[in-house]
């Protein structure tokens, strides 16, 4: 099965701001690796930003991807303005043009944009990869960031209605070519 990696929101205005997003430097670190084995094997990379008219705003120093960032000119880059990384964005015709069946998903927010776009990929019927350890969030009043984090690899592998298995598994486990190791 074809696979593509997408790295949400892994942007400047998201990860510089203090408090800083739960292990900001080491998901950076995560997504370099996984991008990086990811173009070894030929996968695309999809870099999917945010954008908004504040911290947000399309071009400006917050909107760019956050700096150590592994981007390279042959990636794909998607511009998107809601959590849903599919809606109103190009990736779907991007994902069937390479006949892509499984997506590698990591970045920001676990509890927002990653979640959403890990639930429309899978109703869409796109087998998932969470990248368990390489997306983030900030601390909230009701829950504190490595808590979200876990909740969200526990509660969507346990989805089983949209049909495409979802799984949640470190980054370092992912094998691009055939899946897990």
């Amino acid at each position: 099965m074809k696979q593509a990696l997408l790295i949400i929101d892994v942007q400047r205005a998201l990860f510089d701001a203090e408090p800083r997003p739960l292990e900001a430097d080491a998901v950076v670190e995560r997504i370099n690796a996984l991008s990086a084995r990811a173009r070894l094997a030929g996968v695309p990379v999809v870099f999917i930003q945010h954008e908004d008219t504040q911290s947000l705003a399309h071009d400006s120093a917050g909107w760019r991807l956050q700096a150590g960032l592994s981007a390279q000119p042959a990636d794909n880059f998607i511009r998107k303005r809601t959590a849903d990384s599919f809606l109103g964005t190009p990736l779907g015709e991007l994902l069937t043009a390479r006949n892509i069946g499984q997506v590698v998903v990591a970045g920001y927010a676990s509890e927002f944009c990653v979640d959403t776009t890990v639930r429309r990929a899978a109703a869409l019927g796109y087998a998932v990869l969470i990248a368990a350890d390489a997306h983030t969030t900030h601390d909230k009043p009701h829950a504190p960031a490595e808590l979200i984090r876990t909740h969200h690899n526990a509660t969507l592998t346990g989805i089983s209605s949209f049909g495409p298995k979802i799984e949640a598994v470190p980054g370092d486990q992912i094998h691009f070519g055939d899946g897990v190791l």
